[in-house]
């Protein structure tokens, strides 16, 4: 019951997505979130509004059982496999997050002071979360892509597009984290 309780280790979880992506090689599909919101927009008529949603949407349609998933194993997880252990941070981490305010750092998987209805429903959060969405969006479409297909698709089958998108992220996450978290928070 502990293995359940627990994040998988690399040994199980890593040949098992080696694994989907070899199927999804062999079958010559792709796998990525962004992909799964162009076909829902093409799926509900955006294709009358923008050229980049007219797509036949059928050839895509088997993708949507990445969301439903996602969806189904995010309600496993919190409700059957998860055991309120919190994260494990550094000492440093700790301290710069409680002196941006956040009580208690680490205790939760994610801080209240971010993922509660007060914040995100607060002027503040909600206007991080339509720049945010927009930005997202906006890089998503540009780079060809989002994360996870680019750095698990792209990368697995050694495209350089991938690697650049992928390179891109990580520079992104890490200003994010080092230069616009503090000036925000």
């Amino acid at each position: 019951m502990e293995f359940l309780l627990n994040p998988w280790p690399w040994y199980v979880s890593g040949p098992l997505i080696a694994l989907i992506m070899a199927l999804l090689l062999y079958f010559g599909k792709t796998f990525g979130m962004s992909s799964n919101l162009r076909t829902m927009c093409a799926i509900s008529g955006a294709g009358k509004f923008s050229d980049f949603f007219k797509m036949d949407w059928r050839d895509n349609a088997w993708n949507l059982t990445v969301v439903l998933g996602a969806i189904i194993g995010g309600f496993i997880a919190v409700q059957f496999l998860s055991n309120d252990s919190g994260t494990h941070l550094n000492a440093d981490t700790i301290s710069e997050l409680e002196a941006f305010g956040f009580s208690k750092p680490g205790t939760t998987l994610v801080p209240k002071e971010l993922f509660n209805t007060d914040a995100i429903f607060s002027f503040k959060g909600l206007s991080l979360l339509i720049i945010g969405g927009m930005l997202v969006g906006f890089g998503t479409r540009y780079a060809g892509g989002c994360t996870s297909g680019h750095a698990i698709t792209g990368l697995s089958s050694l495209q350089r597009p991938s690697l650049i998108a992928v390179i891109g992220f990580f520079i992104g996450g890490l200003v994010m984290a080092n230069l616009i978290f503090p000036i925000i928070f």
